[in-house]
């Protein structure tokens, strides 16, 4: 604990200098990381046209706090729309049963949006826009719902979404923002439009920046048990941990979205009161690389560049740097070569990442999940059966594993 220096005549004594409390400020309490929609993501009939999305459409999806706060305000993006976005009314309430994915609200837990005052708004493209403060308390780790209607659509098939949502969300045809059950919707595990929601928190935010394997392929759809869910289970709440993760996605050249040294401006150094950030990624770009000794001796050096990279642009905004070490993928069809070239880059990367010295912190996910009889694969009890992504049991061990290095810096 540090001290405080009382000075007087009878010389210098030391009193304990308790922290203050934490001024309230505004906290992401969820995000998801914006991605220009693949065709076979895009809304399902009716929902999409010859040229235009949503036309018409009440969109309600629901998301997975992490802090709790006395306010909120959302986020709504047109980061990759073809044009700009006119929502014409948002609300936000309480998911029926408390449950991920429902598509009712309880009733009269509805309170409308506004976006300086008015109830609607237009996204101009590439941007996005923040809703007025609702004086509406959100409860840490529980699900929220948010609800738009488009009147007139968007006039473009470039549409702002997160595919890997493993949530699932509602579409309608009509205004049925405060309806307190959409009876007839289109299910779609996908979310649209959303980027964040905020609440006004005494907290401060670890921001995960990864792949698939931190989006949560293989994890449980509507059971919010990817590991940083499991994560921020083992954290206190004034801890907000936030996911700004895609599948596919690299750190050196785009994908499923843009390469985190095109993001991580927008994806963690422009979020408020972020603290610490995680990276873990790299397998795409081993992955993707040929398997020849020049390609995979350069994505290894690349990737060891990148990663200071992000550590030098992080530490000044005095952020806390924290990296993963790659976990395995032997048997994997698309990435394990028969000439072990790829295992090669891993190991070398990940023997960077434990002794670099770049990170403030290491988290071993390697050792965590790989199989003691065969270090190149994934041990049988967490793998989810392509030999790269894993099952909710392996997910519990990374979040372990991050807990055990990380709670003495996140506590």
């Amino acid at each position: 604990m540090r001290r405080r220096i009382l000075l007087g005549l009878g010389g210098a004594a030391f009193l304990p200098a308790f922290p203050k409390p934490a001024r309230r400020r505004w906290v992401h309490t969820w995000v998801s990381m914006p991605q220009l929609t693949e065709p076979n993501n895009l809304p399902p009939p009716p929902f999409t046209g010859a040229a235009s999305v949503l036309v018409d459409t009440t969109l309600r999806q629901t998301v997975h706090t992490s802090i709790g706060g006395s306010q909120l305000r959302v986020r709504f993006s047109n980061a990759f729309g073809g044009a700009a976005l006119p929502i014409t009314r948002a609300a936000v309430a309480l998911p029926a049963g408390g449950r991920a994915g429902a598509s009712g609200i309880v009733p009269g837990s509805g309170r409308p949006l506004t976006f300086g005052g008015h109830t609607s708004t237009v996204v101009p493209v590439g941007a996005q826009v923040v809703s007025d403060p609702v004086a509406m308390p959100v409860t840490a780790r529980t699900n929220l719902t948010v609800t738009a209607y488009l009147a007139t659509g968007q006039q473009t098939l470039n549409l702002t979404s997160h595919p890997g949502s493993r949530t699932t969300s509602h579409l309608i045809n009509g205004d049925h923002l405060l309806d307190a059950d959409l009876a007839g919707a289109t299910p779609v595990d996908h979310w649209y439009l959303l980027s964040g929601v905020e609440v006004l928190a005494g907290g401060a935010a670890l921001v995960i920046v990864g792949d698939s394997l931190t989006d949560g392929r293989g994890s449980t759809t509507n059971g919010n048990d990817r590991w940083p869910d499991q994560l921020l289970n083992r954290l206190p709440e004034r801890v907000a941990v936030l996911n700004q993760a895609a599948g596919g996605n690299r750190v050196l050249n785009d994908g499923l979205g843009p390469n985190v040294l095109a993001r991580l401006d927008r994806d963690v150094l422009a979020l408020g009161a972020v603290r610490w950030t995680l990276i873990f990624e790299g397998v795409n770009d081993i992955g993707t690389a040929a398997a020849t000794d020049t390609a995979q001796q350069q994505v290894t050096a690349d990737l060891i560049a990148a990663y200071g990279q992000v550590v030098a642009r992080a530490q000044a905004r005095d952020i806390d740097v924290f990296g993963a070490t790659i976990t395995p993928f032997g048997g994997n069809t698309n990435y394990d070569d028969p000439g072990g070239l790829r295992e090669r880059s891993r190991q070398t990367v990940n023997a960077w990442i434990r002794r670099g010295g770049a990170f403030d912190e290491v988290v071993d996910f390697d050792r965590a999940v790989r199989d003691p009889a065969a270090p190149r694969r994934i041990a049988p009890a967490y793998d989810v059966g392509d030999g790269l992504h894993l099952n909710p049991a392996g997910y519990g061990a990374l979040a372990s594993a991050a807990f055990k290095r990380l709670r003495d810096r996140l506590g």
